[in-house]
């Protein structure tokens, strides 16, 4: 293949997965531009997975980590106090949770989102003293044991290659449209006959990214919330992938105007791509032995300095602004441009992340290898891949989106 490099069929393992979607090798990118070693161009709808919101080499972010680098500043502290980790808990603090009245502390997991989940489960069930928790069907949250106990895809859970356990899965609120979700977690709770006890935590991602973009109702999450606390439920937020303004929030719970008891961050908290997990919770559940969970890897410092950077962009910029106002020109293009096709089952998303269902893994594999071939970057997700996923950089430039959604709708018109 035409700038794939034969070293890593070689070489690298067989569990790589991305390059078989994206078969070449990349050298450098900017904004929401990637180049491979043929000096092709790429708009990236796919935005590191989440992890680069605010674009490829960020400018704002990126002079402040080379600066760092250049004052020798310390780069490997496990969870030692350090300067930058203090200015990093003021911004998070200062900017973003008090003014959105919300009091979390704030914990250091590792370096990637499933650590932030392992964390929940470990603090969840230490709180409550019950060993069993639920999460929805259709969900992800992580490949480590604990995080693919949660995750109901059965080809990931089937790696596990143990048993996973005490974990109950809850259908999603838009599997049965008929289904009261909500009354049926009630009658597991007060029927003697279900079965099911008590759990200490419900997961939930407000909108179900890997799973198809699934945006859970403002409603159902106030629901959800209510009904955690009548049976004195935690409520944990896995915020990874759909945090950091992604939505048109900086939380993706705020549209709903509630409050989870915890909340898992990652990905794009380390703003320009670098590992940073956290898992923030209630002061009152604060109830961990010193060291009982930790990891080498928690205190990477450059990633506090990108993150605090990141924060500080997101609000001098308006990103959460922005991304509302890029929410209407996406779905106004898509209705207008892809939503007639008979080869596209069904449109979901919230600000800049949006799904095109085919219902068919084979069609969502043309869709992306079309992309590829003319220029654009795009992942598939779903059951069964059967789903396109666009999720742009929030920074995008409004012509470059409008040229990254007509090259989607070429593809779709391409197998129409």
């Amino acid at each position: 293949m035409t700038g794939y490099d034969p070293i890593f069929e070689e070489y690298e393992s067989v569990v790589r997965s991305y390059p078989r979607s994206f078969p070449t090798t990349f050298t450098r990118s900017k904004g929401s531009l990637m180049y491979d070693s043929e000096g092709r161009e790429f708009i990236d709808f796919f935005d590191g997975a989440g992890a680069l919101n605010y674009g490829h080499n960020n400018d704002f972010i990126k002079d402040r980590v080379i600066d760092y680098l250049k004052e020798d500043g310390i780069l490997h502290a496990l969870d030692m106090q350090t300067v930058p980790k203090a200015e990093f808990l003021e911004t998070l603090e200062t900017k973003v949770l008090k003014p959105r009245g919300l009091d979390y502390k704030v914990m250091f997991c590792g370096p990637t989102g499933t650590n932030s989940i392992e964390a929940a489960l470990k603090l969840s069930r230490k709180v409550r003293h019950r060993p069993t928790v639920w999460a929805m069907m259709g969900c992800f949250h992580g490949m480590t044991l604990g995080a693919l106990s949660l995750t109901s895809q059965s080809t990931d859970r089937a790696g596990a290659g143990v048993p996973l356990n005490n974990v109950v899965h809850i259908p999603a609120p838009y599997m049965f449209p008929e289904l009261d979700t909500i009354k049926y977690m009630e009658t597991l709770l007060s029927d003697d006959h279900s079965g099911c006890d008590v759990p200490a935590a419900l997961f939930l991602e407000t909108v179900q990214a890997e799973g198809g973009i699934h945006v859970f109702s403002e409603q159902w999450l106030r629901d959800v919330r209510a009904f955690c606390d009548r049976h004195d439920i935690l409520l944990v937020v896995d915020d990874i992938q759909v945090g950091c303004a992604r939505t048109g929030r900086f939380f993706s719970f705020e549209r709903a105007g509630i409050v989870p008891d915890m909340v898992c961050l990652s990905k794009s908290i380390g703003a320009i791509g670098l590992p940073m997990a956290l898992l923030l919770f209630r002061p009152e559940y604060d109830i961990w032995l010193p060291g009982e969970h930790n990891g080498t890897f928690r205190g990477l410092q450059l990633a506090f300095v990108a993150a605090k950077a990141g924060l500080e962009f997101m609000l001098e910029n308006g990103i959460e602004q922005e991304v509302k106002r890029k929410e209407t020109i996406v779905r106004e293009f898509l209705e207008k441009n892809v939503a007639a096709s008979p080869v596209i089952k069904e449109i979901r998303g919230i600000g800049l992340i949006w799904a095109l269902e085919t219902g068919s893994g084979d069609t969502a594999k043309k869709l992306g290898k079309y992309c590829f071939e003319h220029g654009l970057i795009a992942e598939k997700c779903s059951r069964d891949g059967g789903a396109l996923k666009l999720m742009p950089a929030l920074t995008i430039p409004d012509e470059l989106l409008l040229k990254g959604l007509q090259i989607v709708a070429d593809a779709v018109k391409s197998i129409s």
